[in-house]
């Protein structure tokens, strides 16, 4: 258990990051990653803060993924975030370091803050805009269309059943747990 506040995180964000839509994404990421850690029996908090935190440093470096991750590192060691959770968010992007996931939370922060991009998406396309109408199977029928959101890397998502969650069951966990805060991101 951390021993660091949500506020305290949701303060470090703002403070790196401005973008309200940039915002959003790490909201959903925690929404995302509270959900995982309450499926597969892990820390809640710990997991909820990594996808809170996970993009802390992408105005810092104009989001620039060969060195996306690594200033985070230094900014939530700075501000004595535990080493699992620093690891976790310099995890999520391989690109930067050259090292492969394999571990459960590591795989589990990069699925599921990318399956809310095509989650936001898949939403974005329907006529009101809305979660509430969003069917996991139209999350699911959208990872097979490339040409839709195609900067959403369709691999990284399909990390979750290496974590031993189906896509169709991850689909529904993310676009459940992006609900529950639907007002937070305007959708």
């Amino acid at each position: 258990m951390t021993t660091l506040s949500r506020d305290a995180a949701l303060s470090l964000l703002k403070e790196h990051v401005k973008n309200e839509n940039m915002i959003k994404h790490c909201l959903a990421s925690e929404a995302v990653l509270r959900a995982l850690a309450r499926r597969l029996g892990e820390d809640e908090e710990l997991w909820g803060l990594a996808g809170l935190l996970h993009d802390v440093d992408v105005e810092i470096v104009n989001a620039d993924l060969a060195i996306h991750g690594l200033k985070s590192v230094e900014i939530l060691t700075q501000a004595g975030y535990p080493p699992a959770l620093v690891e976790a968010v310099k995890m999520h992007n391989e690109q930067a370091h050259g090292q492969k996931r394999t571990e459960k939370f590591h795989k589990a922060l990069a699925a599921g803050e990318t399956l809310t991009g095509l989650i936001t998406a898949t939403t974005l396309v329907y006529p009101d805009k809305k979660l509430a109408s969003v069917k996991p199977s139209s999350v699911v029928k959208r990872m097979k269309e490339k040409a839709f959101a195609a900067k959403v890397d369709r691999d990284i998502i399909r990390e979750c059943e290496q974590i031993g969650i189906p896509l169709p069951e991850f689909a529904e966990l993310g676009v459940d747990a992006m609900r529950r805060i639907s007002g937070e991101l305007g959708l």
